[in-house]
């Protein structure tokens, strides 16, 4: 780049661009939103047969491409923004030194040099001439530097000193404004799609390459606006949030969309746009990866004889590629198998009423995160979030959705018209093995605080101007986690609901931080596990007894539990399901008691 086109770029047209890149991607967002929640969703709940489920599956590609382009558009967008901002960087620097040329009596001259006047004490009765000089490099150039204190000390004319500054100062202009296009043009180039209309699993992944393309590039942009709190609260992020501009806020979800996804106390919509992006590119890069590993060989066993009695033992060839492949082919299709339950949970929006799908937290590494609610948390008037218990991890997080659809049904029966919002929370490590793991309770207090933060974020984000009544449910170790969320720290919730627990570390309910009368209970016949933790697991111990909810003494209404087994408690049509959604709707007075 020349003196002269750096001139005449006018950074504002590039930002123009920028706003315009986000406004399409906008109107693809809100296509998306259309497709999914009425469209589609009004599809599933007046139509079946042939014929809507081929729509459907035509509708979710289309969706798909709208938020390809949501996605994309947010990227070009941001990397417009970050070009304008280096490019205004170096021409501010180029009409600072333009400036103090002129104003010491130099002229710049169109290729970059400057002319300075004669000018200093007489030598031999003639004023030292003036003269041109052409810059070498800014201050970052030590050979530079020299130069420039050698003429300012050493020439007669002390006009020349000053020039070659002022002509370093558009030189470093310049080469900052040419580093910038060499740096952006080629992340620009990058982010041009394929001339088709399938988003591919390779879309998806080159869409994370863009992403970090962007992001390198664009440090300088990034590093400039407002950062999240470190170690904020999630009012403290609520406000860093509400105090960014659009295009900030379109910067950090296009950059840093897996840090804007696990903030608590931002809006639930914001957070699910930046979590769709992380789950969606996760997912292709997962499916991808799995196709090419070699699969397993079909001969995984063989017998062989050993003394008097043939033993079964894994073959040869099956080692072989156990020991190269397994680990990694093990995780990859255990987390495949729990992002596909999620996704049909946001393939089913509007069957049978449920509502849209907010992901609040996703990440595949080690067992797994997921935080899933049904329906809006910010404007619900009933909230209930769920905390599963031991071998709860995403390749499960199945059947953890389906109990939270199941109570929203129920509660969204009896709410009297008010919104409810159920949610699945696996935001922590939970145990995996019930006799080896869960009777320690570490794994409840290294999750506990992550709970609290989330309850809050839940306050924090909430638009209703009563706020809203928010029950807690925990099953099995989940409610280990729940008693240590709130002897820790302060649990912000209305009720609480305990099954099949093992104890929940505090002795009395009222040390849950709810109010008197709302902590409740239920224990199935069949349970093992309340009798463990009566032996210590999970409890409280008080004289020479372990205390856990089921105890008389603890204070905790028992609920009619009419399942059977430790996993019955969501059963469809059963009084335990239905006591529960009452709790969840405050319908406290219609719930049965033992």
């Amino acid at each position: 780049m020349d003196l002269a086109t750096l001139r005449k770029l006018k950074p504002a047209a590039f930002e123009d661009a920028a706003d315009g890149y986000r406004a399409t991607g906008e109107m693809a967002a809100r296509a998306k939103d259309a497709i999914d929640i009425r469209i589609s969703s009004g599809i599933r709940a007046q139509l079946e047969g042939e014929t809507a489920n081929a729509a459907l599956g035509e509708l979710k590609e289309l969706s798909k491409n709208f938020h390809y382009v949501q996605t994309e558009c947010g990227l070009v967008s941001t990397a417009l923004a970050g070009f304008a901002h280096d490019m205004a960087a170096a021409r501010r620097k180029l009409d600072a030194a333009v400036a103090d040329a002129r104003a010491a009596g130099c002229t710049v001259n169109p290729d970059g040099s400057v002319s300075f006047p004669a000018g200093g004490q007489a030598v031999d009765g003639k004023i030292p001439e003036g003269g041109t000089v052409t810059g070498a490099g800014g201050p970052s150039s030590p050979t530079a530097d020299a130069l420039y204190r050698q003429a300012a000390n050493a020439h007669p004319n002390p006009h020349y000193g000053k020039a070659l500054e002022f002509a370093n100062r558009i030189a470093d202009a310049v080469k900052e404004a040419t580093d910038a296009d060499t740096k952006w043009a080629p992340k620009l180039r990058a982010l041009k799609a394929d001339d088709d209309l399938t988003v591919s699993d390779r879309d998806w992944t080159d869409t994370q390459s863009d992403t970090s393309g962007v992001r390198e590039a664009g440090k300088g942009y990034l590093d400039s606006l407002p950062h999240p709190p470190k170690d904020g609260s999630p009012k403290d992020n609520a406000a860093w949030w509400n105090g960014l501009t659009p295009e900030e806020r379109a910067a950090w979800l296009s950059l840093e969309p897996a840090v804007v996804g696990k903030l608590d106390g931002l809006p639930s919509a914001v957070r699910d746009e930046a979590n769709r992006v992380v789950f969606d590119e996760k997912h292709a890069q997962y499916r991808l990866e799995l196709a090419s590993i070699p699969k397993p060989p079909a001969n995984e066993w063989t017998w062989i004889t050993a003394g008097r009695y043939p033993a079964k033992v894994h073959t040869d060839e099956w080692m072989d590629w156990h020991r190269q492949y397994g680990e990694r082919y093990e995780h990859l299709t255990k987390s495949l198998k729990g992002m596909d339950r999620i996704q049909q949970r946001f393939d089913q929006t509007g069957l049978e009423g449920l509502p849209e799908a907010y992901l609040l937290g996703f990440s595949a590494e080690g067992n797994g995160r997921a935080i899933i609610a049904n329906g809006n948390p910010d404007t619900a008037d009933h909230q209930a979030v769920y905390v599963p218990g031991t071998t709860a991890r995403l390749e499960s997080i199945g059947g953890d959705i389906d109990r939270m659809v199941r109570v929203w049904r129920v509660a969204d029966d009896e709410a009297d018209g008010k919104a409810v919002s159920t949610i699945t929370w696996l935001g922590y490590d939970a145990p995996q093995n019930i006799v080896t793991d869960s009777p320690f309770r570490h794994y409840a207090d290294d999750g506990a605080p992550a709970f609290n933060r989330f309850l809050d974020g839940l306050e924090s984000s909430h638009t209703g101007a009563s706020g809203s009544h928010r029950t807690v449910i925990g099953h099995s170790y989940g409610t280990t986690l729940v008693g240590s969320a709130a002897d820790h720290g302060t649990l912000n919730a209305d009720d609480v609901i305990t099954a099949g627990s093992p104890g929940v570390t505090v002795a009395r309910a009222e040390d849950l931080d709810v109010p008197k009368g709302h902590v409740w209970n239920q224990e199935a016949d069949g349970d093992a596990v309340p009798d463990i933790g009566r032996w210590g697991h999970g409890g409280h111990e008080w004289g020479n007894y372990w205390v856990i909810p089921s105890d008389e003494w603890f204070g905790a209404h028992q609920m009619a539990t009419d399942t059977k087994g430790h996993s019955g408690y969501w059963d469809e049509g059963t009084q335990s399901l239905r006591n529960q959604g009452l709790v969840v709707a405050g319908k406290y007075d219609d719930v049965k008691l033992k």
